[in-house]
């Protein structure tokens, strides 16, 4: 038998050989690359991949003396209830909300400040804007909202004090429930808007500038090369992100939210993340949060499969 097995096996051939070598020696060439590679590798591994075990905590009744071995297995009696909570539609709409907002309003402006940047002919002008928008993505959000509310506070804050010299009244801008969305979408591009601008000008810096002496010969002006030129030259790019993005679509931004909320804005302010924090640690229902948090992802991952499907369907790469 053990003959038989020795004589039917495939043989290696010479081709296979030269194959391994080939890739052993491009490993070894390019090690210090692979060495890089490792700390983002070791980071998913860890920080990613690995807790996606805690997942089973979604279908038990977790017990931490107990732990995922010996903790009762109740199914989906976590999303049940998750899915009959009277919260859950206030929370569904909040999170949605807010996360069209930032995808209609957020998501295109750092594409408009990067084509404007591609057109600044003095790089010393240009470097200049470029950190001056770079920096608050470096500011925490502790900081920003800080910033936020000495401006808008009715208590000396500065534009309020400026709305009362003007009309003679204030506007409790932290407290009214119909202003708690603008405010997050405008931090949230005062801090981001100028990093997100980073792949993008990535991508212009690529474009080959043949193709608009090309276009000038032609006669086209700068809105033709634009759309034309500029534009489908990115258009991999800004799909990708948008795909990307829909991944993390109901990720709101648990810090930045939770710094926001007040009990008069909780109505229009409260979504996924914070319900996960308040029931998860402030009451202990791991297993209910942990059911919460795996909604949420699957979400996630149906829209990133759809969108990558839509983008094939039109033309573009997509992700995979």
């Amino acid at each position: 038998m053990k003959e038989t097995a020795i004589e039917t096996a495939a043989p290696v051939t010479p081709g296979q050989k030269l194959r391994k070598s080939e890739w052993v020696r491009d490993v070894i060439r390019d090690k210090w690359l692979y060495y890089m590679l490792l700390p983002g590798v070791a980071y998913f591994l860890i920080f990613k991949y690995v807790p996606m075990y805690g997942i089973i905590m979604a279908f038990q009744d977790y017990k931490p003396h107990l732990g995922y071995a010996h903790s009762p297995w109740v199914g989906l009696k976590h999303f049940q209830r998750f899915f009959s909570e009277p919260q859950f539609w206030m929370l569904f709409r909040n999170t949605v909300l807010l996360a069209i907002y930032n995808l209609v309003f957020f998501f295109p402006l750092p594409i408009v400040l990067a084509l404007m940047l591609n057109e600044v002919r003095k790089e010393r002008f240009k470097r200049f804007v470029q950190t001056l928008v770079y920096i608050p993505h470096f500011v925490s959000w502790v900081v920003v909202v800080g910033i936020f509310y000495m401006l808008l506070t009715t208590e000396n804050g500065i534009l309020n004090e400026l709305l009362f010299y003007l009309t003679g009244q204030k506007i409790a801008f932290l407290m009214e429930p119909e202003w708690f969305r603008t405010m997050i979408v405008s931090q949230s591009i005062w801090k981001e808007v100028g990093w997100g601008t980073i792949i993008f000008l990535a991508a212009l810096s690529g474009v080959d500038m043949q193709l608009y002496e090309a276009a000038r010969m032609d006669g086209a002006g700068r809105w033709r090369q634009l759309w034309h030129i500029t534009l489908p030259a990115i258009s991999s790019t800004i799909v990708i992100l948008l795909i990307l993005r829909l991944g993390n679509f109901l990720d709101a931004g648990f810090e930045h939210i939770f710094l926001m909320l007040a009990p008069t804005n909780r109505e229009v302010g409260e979504v996924f993340d914070t319900y996960v924090y308040m029931k998860g640690l402030s009451q202990g229902q791991f297993s209910y949060s942990a059911a919460v948090g795996l909604f949420k992802s699957l979400v996630g991952l149906i829209l990133v499969l759809g969108s990558n499907w839509m983008a094939k369907k039109f033309g573009q790469e997509g992700v995979y």
